[in-house]
């Protein structure tokens, strides 16, 4: 008959970083340093490609050729219409034995302007806006917002536009009611109480000096555009302008212990992902990282991962080695990145707690994901999971598994359902979030630390 302690051994036990491995949180805090920077500079797909790509070329990265054969340990990149990134390092094994991708995205939800945005209205210059992903409408009003993004002039030049983050930049916002005529509003649910076309941008206020003339605010408005950019109103349909929040990544709390900012989905395992991609000098299978765009908007275009851009640069990897790309992805194996909910006392309500994810409890493995009795994900196999777990345990990295809340509340999916589709076995792991999907979300920096072990551990794994 076993002891008492002896069957306590057998409990599945969900601990926080600081208690299961004390020493790494001051790691953890040096490491975070760098995401800061990044999530700052990269507050687009646009600029999270750049920004990757410097990390990459300074690491000794280099263009990715097709055809070109490629010796173990050679570093290679390729970017896909400047919103995507794949990195690649060969390993020593043929790609027949398989290969090793992480996957993460770099597209957030935000608020992207209309093909026609400016407009006046009663003394007022506004830009209209579209939301992009899973926003909550009634976040946006009433904080600082910037302008980032490109526009094509007639000619087929580009300009690049990013106001609102230097400190003596101006700023803009959208409007919100006042409580003291707020009683209708009030009445409203949540979900209606700021609507899409309410999501107007505040741009400028002062007219031209011509008196007589028609739309005034909005004439100095594209005055202004053309004098600093070259742009005219039309050039806006050949446009990309991302309205983002301005504020930039902060330590949250005494202890420093978290980090809030805009865009930790996805960016938080995108980081970690590239990082622990450039850090691999000689891997046994070769590793490739994925940053890709429009996983907020269902992974569709030829941006997301539900296209074939990945898959046709594993393909001539393939070919480059004279190895068989079915073979390969019967082999290969994905981690798909992506964040998960983090456990929020404050909404207890919304979650089942011991099949939650804790904020500071290290990286989350979520077998599945999707909705309505698993709908819509790939659904890990046992032997991943397994194999996941395993590599974690002997990698010393903090993990825990859960899911997304309360059964039938909502639910979410990844792009691991994209991959599992090409015959690779594949695997959701990621950073639990606070305030998902809001302007300023919150994440501790050990769970950073830990996904960036486990893509670590993934990429150096030989067997």
């Amino acid at each position: 008959m076993k002891t008492t302690e002896e069957l306590k051994a057998l409990l599945y036990k969900n601990e926080t970083v600081a208690d299961a491995a004390p020493d790494a949180l001051q790691a953890a805090q040096d490491f975070c340093e760098g995401y800061k920077t990044f999530l700052d500079n990269a507050k687009t797909e646009r600029e999270a490609v750049r920004t990757s790509e410097k990390l990459l070329l300074d690491a000794g990265y280099k263009k990715f050729v097709p055809g070109e054969k490629l010796a173990p340990g050679t570093k290679v990149y390729t970017i896909n219409r400047e919103k995507c990134i794949l990195a690649a390092t060969i390993g020593t094994k043929s790609l027949e034995a398989g290969f090793h991708l992480n996957i993460a995205h770099i597209d957030s939800p935000r608020l992207d302007l209309r093909p026609v945005p400016v407009f006046e209205k009663t003394g007022i210059g506004y830009l209209r806006t579209h939301y992009y992903g899973g926003i909550r409408k009634y976040q946006w009003p009433t904080i600082p917002l910037a302008l980032h993004g490109v526009v094509y002039r007639a000619d087929g030049t580009c300009a690049e536009i990013c106001i609102g983050e230097k400190d003596s930049d101006p700023v803009f916002c959208i409007t919100d009611l006042l409580p003291h005529l707020g009683a209708k509003q009030n009445t409203k649910t949540l979900a209606e109480g700021i609507t899409a076309e309410e999501l107007n941008v505040l741009i400028a206020s002062q007219p031209i000096a011509d008196k007589d003339a028609e739309q005034r605010i909005k004439l100095n408005i594209l005055g202004m555009l053309n004098e600093a950019y070259g742009i005219t109103e039309r050039d806006f349909t050949r446009a990309e302008i991302e309205v983002v929040p301005a504020h930039k990544a902060r330590d949250i709390g005494l202890d420093r212990a978290m980090i809030g900012a805009y865009g930790h989905d996805d960016r938080v395992d995108a980081y970690p992902a590239l990082m622990a991609e450039i850090g691999i000098t000689a891997p046994a299978y070769t590793t490739i990282c994925v940053l890709t765009d429009k996983e907020e908007t269902g992974s569709d275009g030829v941006t997301g991962l539900n296209s074939m851009y990945t898959f046709h640069f594993i393909q001539q990897l393939c070919a480059g080695q004279g190895a068989d790309y079915i073979t390969a992805c019967k082999a290969g194996k994905c981690l798909s990145a992506d964040v998960t909910a983090a456990y929020d006392p404050t909404f207890a309500d919304a979650f089942e707690p011991d099949n939650a994810t804790y904020a500071g409890n290290g990286v989350a493995i979520y077998k599945y994901t999707g909705a309505r009795g698993k709908s819509g994900t790939s659904d890990a196999c046992a032997e991943m999971v397994s194999y996941l777990t395993r590599l974690l345990e002997k990698n010393n990295v903090v993990w825990q598994i859960g899911e997304m809340g309360k059964l039938d509340l909502g639910g979410g999916g990844t792009v691991a359902k994209y991959v599992a589709n090409q015959d690779i076995d594949t695997i959701d792991i990621g950073v639990p979030v606070l305030s998902m999907h809001a302007p300023f979300e919150v994440v501790s920096k050990a769970d950073v630390y830990m996904a960036y072990l486990t893509f670590k551990a993934f990429c150096e794994d030989a067997e």
